[in-house]
């Protein structure tokens, strides 16, 4: 019976991580043709390709992400081994990969992670990048959990499970107007500069459609992508800024910030992306099932 090669294994997993094989031979130390020699040895014995090749990037098959599955608790186990026995760390301590797009707020973040910040026997690995970036990490397992405002759907080729978390109203939210009457909605849009999030928003798009059905014409201060950014501005520069409450919650509490008005049916959703795996961390399993109001920390 042939057994397997965990050389040859070790080396199709630094690949499959990199995606890419030059960078895995730098990183490995040895030229691309012997690492691609020892994956193609590999292949033969397992009988199956693990990589295809699309323009000049590699991507797994089906057995290569079946083959991928295996390999990332052999080399974690390994990896721990070494922690263990070299650095006296736990075994039973656990490390957490979790990706964010790189505009979800700041607070959401902080309150979705917060049973695991100050637990000793857990690593909390957080990684910031655009949606696709992260995607691409977690489909080699490089993440573990992607978190996102927006949903994606899954295909054969792109198994995610995305399931919502949290949903909140949006608000229209600024600094406090003295001696002034209450802010009025729909009507006061006209006259008041608006902060919105960028074009790519989905709470930007419905906005935009709820100000068409109502016939509304808004005064465009700026727009902004990074909602961390777009809670400054709104706290600085004036202005009135549509967000989700929990982005400026701190603000709202201190009475720099006061909520003018919820709009009405728009709302930011908080997404978990996953991928299925034999071995998925049993972290994720308890954070995702707190519920949504301990997840926006509502108070």
């Amino acid at each position: 019976m042939a057994r397997l090669n965990y050389h040859h294994l070790h080396c199709f997993w630094a690949v499959a991580k990199e995606g890419h094989l030059t960078r895995a031979a730098e990183r490995l130390h040895v030229s691309p043709s012997s690492l691609s020699t020892q994956i193609r040895l590999l292949e033969d014995s397992l009988g199956q390709p693990l990589f295809e090749r699309q323009a000049r990037k590699l991507k797994l098959t089906e057995a290569g992400r079946v083959a991928l599955g295996y390999a990332e608790p052999i080399f974690a186990s390994g990896a721990e081994l070494l922690s263990v026995l070299r650095e006296g760390r736990s075994a039973q301590r656990q490390v957490l990969r979790i990706g964010a797009v790189a505009t979800l707020s700041r607070n959401f973040q902080e309150n979705f992670l917060a049973p695991l910040l100050n637990r000793e026997d857990v690593e909390l690995v957080l990684q910031s990048a655009g949606l696709a970036e992260l995607l691409t990490r977690l489909r080699v397992h490089t993440l573990d959990m992607v978190l996102s405002n927006r949903r994606v759907h899954g295909s054969a080729e792109e198994p995610w499970r995305c399931r919502r978390i949290a949903r909140q109203p949006v608000s229209l939210v600024g600094r406090p107007r003295k001696r002034q009457r209450a802010f009025r909605f729909p009507e006061d849009l006209s006259a008041l500069p608006l902060l919105l999030p960028g074009r790519d928003s989905e709470i930007r798009v419905g906005f935009d459609l709820l100000c068409e059905q109502l016939g509304v014409r808004y005064a465009l201060k700026a727009e902004v992508d990074d909602m961390a950014l777009l809670r400054l501005l709104a706290r600085d520069a004036g202005g009135i800024a549509l967000v989700p409450s929990v982005v400026v919650r701190d603000e709202l509490n201190s009475g720099a910030l006061v909520e003018h008005a919820i709009v009405p049916n728009l709302f930011e959703n908080f997404y978990a992306i996953s991928v299925p795996r034999r071995f998925a961390p049993p972290l994720l399993r308890e954070l995702l099932a707190r519920p949504e109001s301990e997840v926006l920390g509502a108070r």
